[in-house]
Parts: structure tokens; sequence; C-alpha cells
């Protein structure tokens, strides 16, 4: 039986490797957009109390995802943060002296959770995990709130997540912080996949459309031309025969 290599001449297994190579690219576009750690939901309301969940997707094919490390900004300390047990891990909240105490109910508070660690579960290549911390009131003189992460791995490898949001117009960074954007009460997004588009800004809305119509594009691209060297090839074998 002949293999593909000898029944396709020279400039169709050219093409061939050409659209081998872009669907390697988009799919590895989509994977690169979607692998870092986040924070979920992304809004939450200025001076309100908010759940976030900090969503850890594994990166590495040889190694597993072992500890988080989740750095709250001192700038901005918060009065109450409590974090929801999860199946496997050890959670260890660690609080730090304030320079200036916060007011709340009970008087003053010296003390705020600075920094929050899960160790001793894993997350295995493919997979991702979701650490839930509760936390409140939320500060309502700033627009978002930046949490740097440090996450370990079974080989020892840690990544930094720290990079503060790039300019608007810049590219992202390759190790960016988890952000948590604040808005005013009563002006907070919609989160989910149930989200209405009434919600999302006009020029948002429009990017992630025509963002989802290229890739897709060049989906349809990638196997119109697949068919096209296959078809071109059996053609070719049968007029050989």
């Amino acid at each position: 039986m002949l293999s593909l290599s000898h029944v396709l001449p020279r400039g169709a297994r050219r093409l061939g490797a050409v659209a081998g190579l872009a669907a390697v690219s988009v799919v590895g576009l989509a994977t690169a957009a979607s692998a870092h750690v986040t924070v979920n939901p992304k809004t939450a309301e200025q001076g309100g109390y908010t759940k976030v969940a900090f969503r850890v997707p594994n990166e590495r094919d040889n190694a597993s995802t072992t500890k988080l490390v989740v750095h709250l900004p001192a700038e901005h300390p918060l009065s109450s943060v409590s974090v929801r047990p999860v199946p496997g891990w050890t959670v260890k909240a660690e609080k730090s002296k304030l320079a200036t105490p916060i007011k709340n109910h009970g008087g003053e508070q010296t003390e705020a959770v600075m920094k929050i660690t899960w160790s001793g579960g894993k997350i295995d290549p493919g997979t991702f995990q979701e650490f839930d911390v509760s936390m409140g009131p939320l500060p309502t003189n700033i627009g978002e709130m930046m949490f740097k992460a440090d996450q370990t791995y079974s080989n020892g490898e840690v990544v930094k997540w720290d990079q503060p949001p790039p300019a608007a117009g810049a590219a992202e960074p390759e190790h960016p912080a988890p952000v948590l954007k604040l808005v005013p009460k009563g002006q907070q997004e919609a989160v989910g996949l149930t989200a209405s588009t009434k919600t999302k800004p006009a020029a948002a809305a429009s990017a992630d459309d025509g963002t989802a119509r290229l890739l897709g594009g060049i989906g349809i691209a990638v196997g119109a031309l697949g068919l096209t060297v296959g078809g071109y090839g059996l053609t070719r074998a049968r007029s050989r025969s």
C-alpha cells in the first residue's frame, strides 16, 4: 500500500504541512489564552463583599501543580477573609500587622490576611482546580485589585503570576496576575454563561465576536485545505493506477 508521501506530489505535501501547522497554531493560541491563573468572577462591587474563585489550570505535561500561594494587596487590606475547604488540600491564611489599622464594626483591626497558601493536593496535567475565597468589604476608591500568585509544580518549578495588566492596546504580559475589577454599586456586570449581552460594553462584545469569527474562519479554512489536499492526492493516485 502506498503511503500518502508517495501518492502526493511535493507541492501537495507542502500544502498539507502548512495546513497542519495552521491547525496546531490555532489550538496553541486557544490554549495559551486560557492557561493563566485567573480570578472568577472578574468583577465585584466596590464596598461590598464577594466570593471569588482562583482558577488554576495545570500548564505542564510532565508535572502536576502541588501548591498555590495568593498574595492579597497590602495597600488595600481586607478586614474579612475566609476560605472554603478543598478536598485533598490544606489551606493556611496568614495575617500580618497593619501599618494603619482598619476600622470595622468591632472597633479597629490591627491585623489582616495577606497571604493564602493551598498545598498537599495535586492538579494533574490537562486539568484545573478552583480555590474559593470570601472577602470584603472591598475598597471604594480604586477600580481593580491585583492578586499576585505563585504556582508550584511537582518538579520544583515555581511560576509567578505577578505582572500587572497591560495598558490599553498593549500586548498581554507572559505571566499576568489575577485581577478583580471593582465597579460602583449597582453597576456590576453579569457574569457566567447566562450573562446578558446588554451588560457587556458594545466594543468588548464586538471584539469578542470578531475574535470568535476569526478563529472559526481559520478552522474552516484549515479543514477545507485538508480536504482539498486529500482529494487531490486520491485523484492523482487513481489516474496513475
